[in-house]
């Protein structure tokens, strides 16, 4: 393949000033692409540009909270201001609240859906209008999670929402492909604030960040890594080299890549007539429930020492 080149088109990434964000606007910028770095916290954001800037990439700040569909405007209004376009969003703006189900508020469950769920939904559809005003198709990058797919305790507000984004990527899939904009979610697992406090992964996060190599076990086994080891997903989707592929889930970490299924049925019985409760307690574990599915993500499986 030649090497992937986006220069000349234009990408907002939400959430980029730090962490897997600024890995992505990084990717983004060293291939080619002007980059509308936005975060909530100004000087966070202007260093982003900095270090963008300082490797020979092009990047303005755009300094919004992610959810109103003001915010969207502001942010492709930026992208088409100082670059003319806009080609790429990376929808990756997002907070954790974590509280299991009896004790997480009103409030812990509307932030993080504003931010997650309504922030992706807002700022897709402003970047979608402007793609399909310029004719040119684009491209969206919605950003899941493992707890959305599998669930994960003490995260009803963030596994809903990032449930929510895998279906919404189909659903814009379809909804856009006439316009040649393609859509997808990227599942990534990297160190990040939240997987550091994992304690299996704590003490290998800590050697990493002293300059040791992750573990195979790790980097193969769980997929997991750097930001910057998902990373190269982002510009690989936003390249002419991934313009048939649209509608999926891709898992990125470590060293690992992986296309998550969409949800299908598994088995099925039936019943002249219809089911009674009865008769589906009387044919449940020999028949569809025979191989219940699991839930939650899977514990990592750390060699003994």
């Amino acid at each position: 393949m030649p090497p992937i080149d986006l220069t000349g088109k234009a990408a907002v990434v939400t959430g980029g000033g730090r962490g897997l964000g600024l890995a992505y606007a990084h990717a983004l910028a060293a291939h080619g692409a002007s980059v509308v770095v936005n975060d909530v916290d100004e000087a966070v954001a202007e260093q982003a540009v900095k270090s963008i800037a300082e490797a020979g990439g092009t990047a303005v700040a755009e300094v919004v909270p992610v959810g109103t569909a003001e915010a969207a405007d502001r942010l492709v209004a930026r992208a088409v201001e100082a670059f003319g376009r806009l080609d790429v969003l990376v929808a990756n703006a997002g907070i954790l609240r974590d509280k299991v189900l009896w004790k997480m508020t009103d409030e812990d469950f509307d932030a993080v859906v504003t931010t997650h769920l309504r922030g992706t939904f807002t700022c897709a559809r402003a970047a979608a209008v402007r793609m399909r005003e310029q004719g040119e198709g684009g491209t969206l990058i919605l950003v899941g999670s493992p707890a959305g797919q599998r669930g994960n305790f003490g995260q009803t507000n963030y596994a809903a929402a990032k449930a929510g984004i895998v279906a919404m990527a189909r659903t814009w899939s379809m909804e856009l492909a006439r316009a040649q904009i393609t859509v997808n979610a990227i599942v990534p697992v990297a160190a990040t604030a939240m997987t550091e406090t994992i304690p299996a992964f704590a003490p290998y996060v800590e050697a990493m960040r002293g300059g040791e190599p992750l573990p195979d076990f790790l980097r193969k086994g769980e997929g997991f890594g750097s930001p910057e080891d998902c990373a190269a997903l982002v510009p690989f989707l936003a390249s002419e080299a991934a313009r048939g592929i649209t509608g999926q889930a891709i898992g990125i970490g470590g060293d690992k890549v992986a296309l998550w299924s969409h949800p299908q049925e598994i088995r099925t019985a039936y019943a002249d007539g219809g089911w009674s409760p009865e008769a589906l307690a009387d044919a449940w574990h020999t028949s569809v429930g025979a191989e219940s599915q699991s839930v939650g993500i899977p514990a990592p499986k750390v060699p003994e020492a």
